[in-house]
């Protein structure tokens, strides 16, 4: 077994209940491939490999095609990343909480007229969140906070602003002569990737994931700004908020959905730090009939690394089963075991593969699903 590609016998021996007349059963747990291969490809080679069929999906880059994709080959959308504005605290610009807001207001306005790939959305619970409607009103208030009047003070300091940009997407967000270096600046704008944030705080332990919360907006928010509070009493009143939320320390649905808002209320007050708006992630995978796959599910926020990809995906040629390849953009790096490692994206894949939980993340919001197993009501015996 090399650390470069991976053959996994998923599927060695299958206990099936007794089945009468001769036939098998017409319900199959899941269509779950008996052969998997999970190979690292340089983004320039995944084009040519998915085209030629070689391969059936790329997890988590983007091929490189000469041109418009083919048509046999489609793509799937999940929430890329979130783009974070940070006002440096030592700053000549950043006197009072009033100028660190002018500060923030005039970066995100400026990048937010700009057309591309950022979805201005200056809230930390974001769409792709499930309990995102409840925060709607609290995304639309956020949002007219820091873009509504554009005559205040932010025009006094357009000309003088000095931001740092972390990455491609941040500099083409910022006018060049905004552009600063690495220790002179008064505001940063970087990029936090979505798949990281759920995957970094997640565990995998002996058919267990969770915790049950990773998947929340407001855990996202959490993660994401807490580290800029400064005011002792705001800070203990997050954490206390955050804690009875992990412990269930709440009296039913009312209290817990004002409790998160509260939460993510006291955590974007400031300007310090802000949430600008989010990108998108596309996935390719080969769709041609009938070498390609379908049945495709994915995660809103991991998109094909999820174990919902991996218990969904049906190749064509094949009714239940079969081979599939699939390639990871990026090498494996760290440790191969279930205790504390399988973290990056090519061991994360791999062990969804391998593990057996008894629930998986739901793909579309923070809750969970049954894996092999139904939630029904029994029924007397007649």
């Amino acid at each position: 077994m090399t650390r470069r590609s991976l053959l996994i016998a998923a599927m060695t021996s299958i206990a099936i209940t007794v089945a009468r007349s001769g036939h098998e059963l017409p319900v199959y747990p899941s269509y779950y491939p008996h052969e998997i291969e999970i190979a690292t490809v340089a983004s320039e080679r995944a084009a040519d490999l998915l085209r030629d069929g070689k391969m059936h999906a790329y997890v988590g880059g983007t091929p490189r095609f000469a041109g418009a994709s083919p048509e046999t080959i489609s793509a799937v959308e999940s929430h890329g990343s979130f783009v974070i504005v940070r006002v440096n605290p030592v700053s000549q610009l950043a006197k009072d909480e009033a100028s660190i807001c002018a500060l923030t207001r005039a970066v995100i306005r400026e990048i937010g007229g700009k057309a591309g790939e950022l979805i201005l959305h200056p809230y930390p619970v974001t769409p792709f969140h499930g309990d995102f409607l409840n925060h709607v009103d609290l995304a639309a208030a956020a949002k007219a906070r820091l873009l509504g009047n554009p005559t205040d003070a932010t025009g006094a300091i357009v000309g003088e602003l000095k931001v740092k940009t972390v990455g491609a997407l941040a500099r083409s967000l910022v006018r060049a002569e905004w552009q600063a270096g690495e220790f002179d600046w008064d505001v940063a704008i970087n990029q936090v990737s979505a798949d990281d944030l759920v995957a970094s705080a997640s565990v995998a332990l002996n058919g267990w994931l969770g915790p049950r919360w990773v998947r929340t907006g407001w855990f996202a928010a959490y993660r994401l700004l807490v580290d800029a509070i400064v005011d002792p009493a705001r800070r203990r009143r997050i954490e206390a908020d955050a804690e009875r939320l992990r412990a269930g320390d709440y009296d039913g649905a009312v209290e817990r959905i004002n409790l998160e808002r509260d939460l993510v209320g006291a955590l974007v007050g400031g300007c310090r730090k802000t949430v600008a708006g989010y990108t998108l992630k596309r996935e390719y995978f080969n769709s041609e009939f009938s070498a390609g796959i379908e049945n495709v599910a994915y995660d809103a926020h991991e998109g094909f690394n999820s174990p919902m990809f991996i218990r969904t995906v049906k190749l064509k040629d094949f009714p239940w089963n079969g081979w599939l390849a699939l390639g990871v953009d990026g090498r494996a790096q760290a440790a191969w075991n279930p205790i504390a490692g399988f973290t990056d994206p090519f061991g994360r894949l791999m062990w969804s593969a391998l593990g057996d939980p008894a629930a998986v993340p739901s793909p579309y919001d923070e809750n969970w699903v049954f894996n092999r197993i139904s939630d029904v009501a029994s029924k007397p015996r007649r």
